[in-house]
């Protein structure tokens, strides 16, 4: 089962990282002022990874293909890291959508 890792970065914003069953991360967010604001960040991946068409498939200016969540208002609440392929990214799409519903939030 998957989980989201809450987590102050180097510049005191709030983030969290959700993480496939064997530890691999799978989305990352921006940084958040608040904690609370990052925990409506995790509230709303597990509402929207449900719909395809809330993720933004990508690629980057190397031709590396990535996705962005995106909620229903556009806004990007979490990316994933560059792909060797766009099957590897597809699979990476499946993985959050498999594993953020029921994922546990930890602080780290």
């Amino acid at each position: 089962m998957g989980k989201f890792e809450v987590y102050k970065d180097k510049g005191g914003k709030h983030r969290f990282r959700l993480k496939a069953g064997n530890g691999q991360i799978i989305l990352a967010s921006q940084g958040y002022a608040s904690k609370s604001s990052c925990e409506n960040g995790i509230e709303s991946v597990k509402k929207n990874c449900k719909d395809d068409d809330c993720f933004e498939r990508l690629k980057s200016s190397k031709g590396e293909p990535y996705f962005n969540l995106k909620s229903t208002n556009g806004q990007v609440i979490g990316s994933s890291e560059r792909y060797s392929s766009t099957s590897a990214m597809e699979n990476g799409i499946a993985s959050v959508r498999k594993n953020a519903p029921g994922a546990k939030v930890v602080e780290v």
